[in-house]
């Protein structure tokens, strides 16, 4: 990507970014009624830990894209942070991957105990649709657009999504024998909350059933690439660039794209997926859209 394309890509995404902590400070910044404090400490400690904020930036682009002011969707895009910051707290847990490191800062349950790690993610779960219905609402969008965006969000986090994506990584009886197992652990552990990202805030605008699918292709493939990357990046990469554990999958003796397909066959899928996202949004976006930039940085990351 030529510098020009870099800054123009940067600019879009801290912008953002910024409109989205500013939404995140003023929900976490004060106490929260009928919460205990220590319950509200847990769940704000991994909200502000950092991090990309690449879900809700794709909600908003979706929405602005199609019509909608992105302040509008703004509920929908801070519930997928939510929804992405419960994961990872309960994929951090001992009895899932035992992590001690997330976003170069020590895991919730290493900071708030194993049993406040999980009520925290557990809060944050249902806090996320609460939060999104009650934000919707109070813009007034139509109810049936609303309704669909939530049943994508809700699918999305169910066991047909990331619930179900982290019981096949997890789980040895769950697993299959066959090596092509990865593509749906990526699909519903990572991708399907890419896609509900993007699909909900097209469907907040009420775009048409094609612009939503095209969407939808889009973050597939997006979230895709970015697992195999991620997977890559375990192979090669450190624990302080990464701000989480390196190599870990590897001990674990987990089925990822480079032990199934090896190193370099998997930067080639990866590139691979990465032209299909591009693809997906033919006659959707010009070709110098800062979502086309978007899938060509992720790949070439390094955290």
């Amino acid at each position: 990507m030529n510098p020009e394309r870099q800054q123009r890509l940067k600019n879009f995404l801290e912008e953002r970014r910024l409109w989205i902590e500013d939404a995140l400070s003023s929900q976490c910044e004060v106490p929260w009624e009928e919460v205990p404090p220590r319950l509200q400490e847990a769940m704000v400690y991994s909200l502000q830990a950092g991090g990309k904020r690449i879900r809700p930036v794709l909600c908003l682009a979706a929405a602005e894209q199609c019509g909608l002011a992105p302040r509008r969707a703004m509920p929908l895009a801070l519930a997928h942070e939510w929804i992405h910051t419960a994961s990872l707290i309960h994929d951090d847990l001992p009895c899932m991957d035992d992590d001690d490191l997330r976003r170069g800062k020590p895991t919730n349950h290493r900071v708030f105990g194993e049993a406040l790690a999980l009520l925290a993610g557990d809060a944050l779960l249902a806090w996320a649709f609460e939060f999104a219905l009650e934000g919707l609402c109070r813009e007034e969008l139509p109810a049936p657009q609303i309704l669909k965006a939530l049943q994508t969000f809700a699918r999305a986090v169910g066991p047909r999504g990331i619930c179900g994506g982290q019981v096949r990584d997890t789980d040895p009886q769950s697993q299959s024998e066959d090596p092509e197992d990865v593509w749906l652990i990526a699909r519903t552990k990572t991708s399907v909350l890419l896609e509900s990202a993007l699909v909900g805030g097209a469907l907040l605008a009420g775009a048409e059933p094609s612009v939503v699918s095209a969407y939808g292709h889009y973050g597939t493939h997006l979230g895709t690439a970015f697992q195999i990357v991620d997977d890559v990046l375990d192979v090669l990469g450190d624990s302080a660039t990464l701000g989480k554990t390196a190599g870990k999958d590897a001990r674990q003796g987990k089925r990822t794209f480079v032990s199934v397909y090896g190193l370099e066959r998997a930067k080639e899928l990866a590139e691979q997926e990465s032209r299909l996202a591009v693809a997906s949004l033919e006659g959707i976006c010009p070709e110098d859209d800062p979502l086309v930039d978007l899938v060509e940085s992720l790949v070439e990351r390094t955290r």
